[in-house]
């Protein structure tokens, strides 16, 4: 095998698959990128078993074949080679030599036969969404994904469904809920599951310059094709949970306020708590303000916080972690809080539409 191509073009791709990368496992091979050359182009693919990427690059090709690199020394020979393209060969021996400029690597490469095949997706049910829509709607949901699997893996992943032209993202990990609906025209109604991971990896592939990605979405596996790159995951199996019964259909309590100032109130309240899962802000609710408190051994922070409350006064406890998280999340700059008391849910919502909703459960308060 033997082929020249751009440095750069090169080192950005070889940068992107290592993301998908397997780590720490049995199968050194995995560790690698399989570089397949033949007349005209490489193709560079990346597969850890759950994940996968694909990218084919121009590159003039002296002698067809493929080889797979280790991904990260790779990318860091790549990375600090100053030249404008980069010649790669390899023999039958699996020598592979790497060359640009003045500067000259002999390393060893792994045989292309061990590396597992990439599979495909089929394309009937396919669609196309705004790329910057779709990392949005990412944003606005993915932190609130179970972040380890436990006894319900169903839970790492977030939901898509699309009905009646909008697409709607759910993520819930039993402590929050986060919802988030957009138009999007022109395509037929489906639902699956993917994982939270796995939508992380496919956003990266956007940038400014992105506009609409294809998706393909198959019966245990989902594919991205976002500028040029081919990003494959499995799906979640099994029935998503039945979020809709957690939300409330009322409430007793309402305010609405300035997303950026409550930011930055619970922001300076926090700044004392340094486990935010075992300590709570106290949040005393009246006619006219409400009265945030954090007390730790750190010592104690108090900051009163203007709003006109629609309901009767009361206390609740809240995660701030879990607020910021949801706050920062939101563009709107106001939104309105609803309450059902201090042992219900949290709901945050917007002040005139319904894209998107967020619900927080409360800390118990000592």
């Amino acid at each position: 095998m033997k082929f020249i191509v751009e440095r750069a073009k090169l080192l950005e791709a070889v940068s992107k698959l290592q993301s998908v990368v397997g780590s720490k496992t049995s199968m050194p091979v995995l560790e690698g990128i399989l570089i397949s050359a033949e007349q005209g182009k490489i193709t560079l693919i990346s597969y850890n078993l759950e994940m996968g990427m694909k990218k084919e690059i121009y590159a003039k090709c002296d002698e067809i074949g493929d080889i797979v690199i280790g991904a990260r020394l790779l990318a860091d020979i790549l990375r600090r080679m100053n030249g404008v393209q980069v010649e790669i060969s390899a023999d039958s021996r699996l020598n592979c030599n790497i060359k640009c400029g003045e500067a000259t690597f002999d390393i060893m490469g792994m045989a292309a036969t061990d590396f597992p095949e990439i599979p495909t997706v089929s394309a009937e049910n396919s669609f196309r969404v705004d790329g910057k829509l779709f990392a949005a709607m990412k944003k606005g949901t993915s932190f609130a994904a179970a972040q380890n699997e436990g006894a319900k893996p169903i839970l790492t992943g977030i939901n898509i469904s699309v009905n009646d032209g909008f697409i709607q993202f759910v993520a819930i990990d039993g402590y929050r809920l986060a919802i988030k609906k957009e138009k999007a025209e022109n395509i037929k109604n489906l639902e699956f599951t993917v994982t939270s991971k796995a939508l992380n990896e496919a956003v990266k592939l956007i940038d400014d310059d992105s506009e609409d990605i294809e998706i393909n979405v198959g019966s245990r596996l989902i594919g991205f094709n976002i500028k040029g790159y081919t990003f494959i995951s499995r799906l979640l199996e099994g029935d998503f949970v039945n979020y809709q019964k957690t939300l409330p259909s009322d409430y007793k309590q309402r305010v609405v306020v300035n997303t950026r100032d409550l930011i930055n109130t619970i922001e300076r309240v926090s700044l004392l708590i340094s486990e935010s899962f075992t300590t709570p802000i106290r949040c005393y609710f009246n006619e006219l303000n409400v009265v945030f408190t954090c007390a730790t051994a750190m010592g104690r922070a108090t900051e009163t916080f203007n709003i006109k409350l629609e309901g009767e006064n009361f206390e609740i406890g809240l995660n701030s972690h879990y607020l910021l998280d949801v706050l920062k999340a939101i563009e709107d700059e106001n939104i309105q809080i609803l309450f059902n008391g201090p042992n219900a849910g949290v709901l945050i919502v917007p002040v005139d539409n319904d894209n998107f909703k967020y619900m927080i459960m409360p800390m118990r308060l000592k």
